[in-house]
């Protein structure tokens, strides 16, 4: 299965997030510099999260993106999903029933044994990733990676990630 790039961009920048003070946000400008990625790809990518809930936008001058809810809440799979879809990326196409290989109707009563398999490993994916948070990831940082990325990424841009009155939605990576 290959995943589009933007799926690889959106992993990073939520556990970005999920190692900001809670209720401090980041623009998709100090994203996108942090990355070295399009800004403006970026920001479209972004807003499908939102619209998924796993990030919250704000406006105006000090505006940016942060968690809706507490890291340990957003799984992998919940940001792939809201990236890609829920969608298998395997389709069969019944071609076992096609060409000089045809096999009867009767010989396919049951699901292709392919199908099948490719079903299960699709399924087993999902449950791997549904079983990561962001928390997760995070926990397995070095100590002092979250101090070293809001330092790079409040210089991204020349901005400081902005302070929001903390939460229950805001992104609260564990301490350590």
């Amino acid at each position: 299965m290959k995943l589009p790039v933007s799926t690889e961009w959106l992993l990073h920048c939520a556990a970005t997030l999920a190692q900001l003070d809670p209720g401090a946000t980041a623009s998709a400008a100090q994203l996108a510099q942090y990355y070295d990625i399009p800004a403006a790809y970026l920001a479209k990518q972004l807003q499908g999260l939102v619209k998924a809930g796993v990030l919250v936008a704000t406006t105006g001058p000090r505006g940016g993106f942060r968690l809706a809810r507490p890291a340990a809440e957003i799984t992998l799979l919940r940001i792939v999903e809201a990236v890609d879809g829920t969608a298998s990326p395997y389709e069969c196409r019944e071609i076992r029933q096609q060409g000089l290989g045809a096999l009867s109707p009767e010989e396919c009563r049951n699901t292709c044994v392919l199908a099948e398999k490719m079903a299960e490993a699709h399924d087993a994916w999902r449950r791997s990733l549904a079983g990561v948070s962001l928390a997760d990831i995070i926990a397995t940082l070095p100590r002092t990676a979250p101090a070293r990325t809001r330092a790079r990424l409040a210089s991204a841009t020349g901005a400081t990630p902005s302070r929001r009155a903390p939460g229950p939605a805001a992104g609260d990576p564990p301490s350590r």
